[in-house]
């Protein structure tokens, strides 16, 4: 959905990922995101009567959606779909991006897990949930490719968290190096996952 195309909530949730992706939950305010997106500052507690950790919470559960939803068209768009090629595709997203924009944004579930997930339960919760939204498809993707059931969870939460750490180390050195590499590593495992054909 274009930017113009939502209304003044769904853009304040939309400019705080953007915003949390790039500065981190704790150094994004409320006032940054009505400007970033265009919205009254007064519409802020109309929309969010809990506040900064309700506008949060929301941001994180967006970001976990729209990355669920990636994984079904990764997995379309591969000629011959193998669970290195979604791994490879999920890696690509970000290689890509960072070489065509830099290293400024990361993952806005990442960053607000870092910054709040000690801070209450409902923020811990809803990253657990976001990753959760995301785990979910990608395991289903898997599972499409020929992985059995009893491996797919275990395998989408290891994809998951080699992306994440792999997205940490690039911005910290402004290189894809180990992007590429996750990629490259758990290519033969995961397609190993796939049993073979009699």
């Amino acid at each position: 959905m274009a930017a113009s195309a939502r209304g003044p909530r769904e853009r304040m949730v939309f400019s705080a990922a953007q915003l949390i992706r790039r500065q981190g939950a704790t150094a994004t305010g409320m006032r940054q995101v009505a400007a970033h997106a265009g919205a009254p500052r007064g519409s802020l507690q109309h929309y969010f009567p809990g506040g900064k950790e309700q506008l949060v919470n929301e941001a994180v559960a967006w970001a976990g959606r729209y990355a669920g939803k990636r994984v079904a068209r990764f997995l379309a768009e591969l000629p011959e779909p193998s669970p290195s090629g979604l791994f490879a595709a999920m890696v690509r997203q970000w290689t890509d991006e960072f070489r065509d924009t830099g290293f400024a944004g990361g993952c806005p579930v990442a960053a607000a897990t870092v910054d709040c997930a000690e801070g209450t339960a409902s923020a811990r919760e809803a990253s657990a949930a976001a990753f959760a939204c995301w785990t979910g498809p990608v395991a289903a993707a898997l599972r499409d490719t020929g992985v059995p059931p009893a491996r797919s969870e275990a395998l989408a939460t290891l994809m998951i968290s080699a992306l994440e750490g792999a997205l940490i180390i690039a911005r910290a050195e402004r290189d894809v190096r180990a992007l590429t590499t996750v990629a490259e590593e758990l290519a033969p495992l995961l397609d190993a996952a796939v049993p073979a054909r009699p």
